[in-house]
C-alpha cells in the first residue's frame, strides 16, 4: 500500500478520505476553474475500478440556482458525490419552492443534502473555492490524529452549557450550546451519510436557538479579523468587522468597507428571502423565517489542519490552526435555514466552555489547543 507521501492528492482522496470501492458510482460535479482537480478524483477513480462520472456547470455564488441538469444528476444517488466548485454548488430550486420532508418532521432544500443528511444514501465531499495549491499543500496530512483530535474535542462539549469566546481582537460572545451535538469535517467520509471539506480538518457546532429551553441565543461581541466570506466570494480583511449580537441575532455591524460591504449582503438576503415567498419560491411563511436567520450566527468551528493557513479563501482559513470562526446564516442543524452562511475568521481565540455544575474547561488559549 503506497504511503500519503507516496500518492498524489487525488489519490489520498478516493482511497484514504472517502475509501472508494470498486463499482461503486461516483459523481463529480466542477466548474471549468476547477477542471484538473476535477480530472485527477476522475482519473483515481478509474484507477481503484469505480464509476465516475465528470460533468461541468458555470461558476456558482452563494445566491445562484444550479444547473437543472446537475440537480437532475444528483437525483441518481450516486455513492459519492464529489463537489469541485470554484465557488459553490449552487442551490435547488424545486427543493426550496417545494422542500423535501423526511418521517421525523425535518425538512431539507436541497437534494444534495437530503441524500446525505437526511436518507444518508450517499457520502460526499464539497470543496468551495478549491485551488490547485491549496489541494497540494492540505491534503495529505495525518488523518489518524486529526481524527483523534476531533473526537477529544466533542467529547469535551458534550453535557456543555455555553461557551465563552474571547480574542485579542475584541471578540467577547457567550455561546449557548446546550442540547447541540458537536460535528466534524474529519477525513472520515468512508460511511454513508458522511461527508464534509477537502481539505478536511474542523470540529463546528451550531448555536442554540433564543427560546429553546433556557437559551436567550448568543450574545456579546465578535470581531472578525482574518478573513470574511461575502455573496460574491471570500477576502482578507483590511480592516476587522465588528459585529454586535443580541439574543441569537446581529443587530450592528461595524468597521470599514468591508463591513459596509457585509451589512449589504445580509440585507440582500433578508430582501431576496421575503421576494421569493411572494412569487412562490418559498412556502407561505418561510421567507419571513429565512429573512430573519439572515441574521442568525449558525456555526462556531475550531480550525485543527496543520497544513491549513489564512490566505483569504474560507476553505483553507477555516481549517487553520490558532483560529475559530462564526457563519452568519443558516445553520447546520437545519432548524435556522437561511439563503446564506458566511464564515468569518477570529484570530489567535480563547474557548472556555462552561458546564450546568459550574466548572469549565479552557480548550483554546490565546490560539494553542489544550488538549490533555
Amino acid at each position: 500500500m503506497l504511503s500519503n507521501k507516496q500518492k498524489t492528492p487525488a489519490q489520498t482522496v478516493i482511497n484514504e478520505v472517502c475509501k472508494i470501492k470498486k463499482g461503486e458510482t461516483v459523481l463529480i460535479i466542477a466548474n471549468p476553474e476547477t477542471n484538473l482537480i476535477a480530472q485527477d478524483l476522475y482519473l483515481a477513480a478509474q484507477e481503484v475500478e469505480a464509476k465516475p462520472t465528470l460533468m461541468y456547470q458555470p461558476k456558482k455564488t452563494i445566491m445562484d440556482m444550479a444547473e437543472k441538469a446537475v440537480i437532475g444528476a444528483i437525483k441518481t444517488e450516486p455513492d459519492v458525490i464529489f463537489s469541485i466548485s470554484a465557488n459553490k454548488l449552487g442551490k435547488d430550486a424545486d427543493a426550496i419552492a417545494n422542500p423535501y420532508v423526511m418521517e421525523n418532521g425535518e425538512t431539507y432544500d436541497n437534494t444534495f443534502d437530503y441524500l446525505l443528511s437526511g436518507k444518508k444514501c450517499m457520502r460526499a465531499v464539497w470543496t468551495p473555492g478549491l485551488t490547485q495549491d491549496m489541494f497540494n499543500r492540505t491534503v495529505q496530512i495525518d488523518y489518524e490524529l486529526l481524527r483523534k483530535r476531533c473526537d477529544a474535542i466533542c467529547a469535551l462539549y458534550e453535557d456543555a452549557l455555553t461557551v465563552h469566546v474571547t480574542s485579542p481582537g475584541g471578540t467577547d460572545v457567550l455561546v449557548p450550546v446546550n442540547g447541540r451535538e458537536a460535528l466534524v469535517d474529519d477525513g472520515d467520509f468512508s460511511k454513508p451519510g458522511s461527508g464534509g471539506n477537502v481539505p478536511s480538518g474542523e470540529v463546528f457546532i451550531s448555536p442554540q436557538l433564543p427560546g429553546v429551553g433556557e437559551s436567550k441565543g448568543i450574545n456579546g461581541t465578535i470581531v472578525f479579523d482574518g478573513s470574511m466570506t461575502f455573496s460574491s466570494g471570500d477576502a482578507m480583511l483590511k480592516t476587522p468587522i465588528k459585529v454586535k449580537l443580541v439574543d441569537g441575532f446581529v443587530t450592528d455591524i461595524s468597521g470599514g468597507e468591508e463591513a459596509k460591504r457585509l451589512l449589504k449582503d445580509i440585507t440582500t438576503a433578508e430582501k431576496e428571502a421575503l421576494l421569493m415567498e411572494s412569487n412562490g419560491r418559498l412556502e407561505k411563511g418561510q421567507g419571513t423565517i429565512y429573512s430573519r436567520n439572515a441574521r442568525n450566527i449558525g456555526e462556531l468551528g475550531i480550525g485543527l489542519n496543520p497544513a491549513a493557513n489564512i490566505t483569504g479563501n474560507m476553505l483553507e482559513d477555516e481549517k487553520a490552526f490558532r483560529t475559530c470562526h462564526f457563519a452568519i446564516g443558516q445553520n447546520y442543524d437545519g432548524d435556522a435555514p437561511a439563503l446564506i452562511h458566511f464564515d468569518g475568521i477570529v484570530r489567535e481565540p480563547t474557548l472556555t466552555i462552561n458546564y450546568r455544575d459550574g466548572h469549565s474547561y479552557t480548550l483554546i488559549e490565546n490560539g494553542n489547543l489544550k488538549l490533555d
